[in-house]
């Protein structure tokens, strides 16, 4: 997710560029920051995977939320430290998908001469073990084309990356066993698996369906990558969807917003209650965006690429993403 604010002290005139476009001057980053916040998630991230990969091996309920020990197994892992080499796999593979989303921002806001901070990784004690990942875009964004690149790169990069690691996943996942109590999280699945769980059907031998598997954490860790592609792209607001939406069509961005919201709701009602809290940040931070230049506008080539961005969230978007005892569930 990328945060295209500009600090409040920053003002600029939008007939200022880009004939008067300068390159952004080279300010400090805060490496120390990044860092840290990167040490945190990957130990937060560590935890819950250890206890997915325990859960997984031991053909227990995935997750158990009884109490927020179940939500957070900090104190299971603490009892015997050796445990937390086993949240290896989801770790690495969760952040390896965030981090691809965040600099494929990065990179393509360098190449584009706009200043953007590294990720800032949000590490918290829930049942992925993170919020995810943010860059702030802290110098204007000089075109509309600049503005597209930035914000399609983000979800393009961290799909490429999910959709080999979400074959993987799937392939090491098994068959639920007998007997086994039912997880009081359960996943509802975007298209993206059942086609993925189609192409694998004639490699495997145990002929499950994708309901009846047991998610390997590889798997869940997908899941995840491609459900924060999926918040990402809702056209509207500050979201990278917002963004290209804004870079195609600037006058419709702001209806769009209000289309998105509108719609959230009743997902939200019949649904999933998350879906409420994402149309609160859709309504607080998106109905302004900031300025950019409406000339000159996107070539043909990007325009067909926005559908590309339109695909990604038909292929993530899930109405009922979680349902059970999960936080905001239904």
């Amino acid at each position: 997710m990328s945060d295209t604010r500009p600090p409040a002290s920053y003002t600029f005139e939008v007939s200022a560029y880009p004939q008067g476009f300068a390159p952004p001057a080279r300010k400090p980053r805060p490496y120390w920051l990044h860092i840290l916040l990167l040490m945190c998630t990957i130990a937060t991230t560590l935890i819950v995977g250890a206890r997915l990969q325990y859960n997984f091996t031991h053909n227990l309920p995935a997750f158990a939320l009884e109490s927020f020990s179940d939500l957070f197994p900090v104190m299971w892992v603490w009892a015997k430290p050796s445990r937390l080499g086993l949240g290896v796999p989801f770790s690495a593979t969760l952040i390896g998908i965030l981090l691809a989303h965040e600099f494929g921002h990065f990179l393509l806001a360098q190449k584009n001469q706009v200043y953007a901070t590294l990720p800032y990784f949000i590490p918290a004690p829930t049942f992925i073990g993170t919020f995810g990942a943010l860059i702030r875009i802290k110098s204007p964004i000089r075109s509309r084309r600049a503005l597209f690149d930035i914000g399609i790169a983000g979800p393009i990069a961290g799909f490429l990356v999910a959709v080999p690691v979400l074959f993987w996943g799937l392939a090491l996942s098994k068959p639920m066993a007998a007997g086994t109590p039912r997880s009081a999280l359960e996943f509802g699945y975007p298209l993206i698996f059942r086609l993925c769980h189609h192409v694998l059907a004639p490699f495997t031998s145990h002929g499950a369906s994708l309901g009846d598997l047991y998610l390997h954490p590889v798997a869940v860790a997908a899941w995840v990558g491609m459900f924060a592609t999926a918040l990402n792209l809702l056209p509207g607001g500050q979201f990278d969807g917002g963004h290209i939406l804004y870079a195609v069509a600037p006058r419709f961005h702001k209806w769009v917003t209000r289309i998105s919201i509108a719609a959230l709701v009743p997902l939200g009602l019949f649904f999933w209650r998350g879906w409420l809290v994402w149309a609160l940040i859709l309504g607080f931070t998106g109905m302004r965006h900031p300025l950019v230049p409406k000339w000159p506008g996107l070539d043909p080539a990007r325009r067909w690429l926005a559908l590309v961005a339109v695909l990604m969230l038909v292929l993530t978007l899930v109405l009922s993403p979680v349902r059970g005892e999960a936080l905001f569930g239904s």
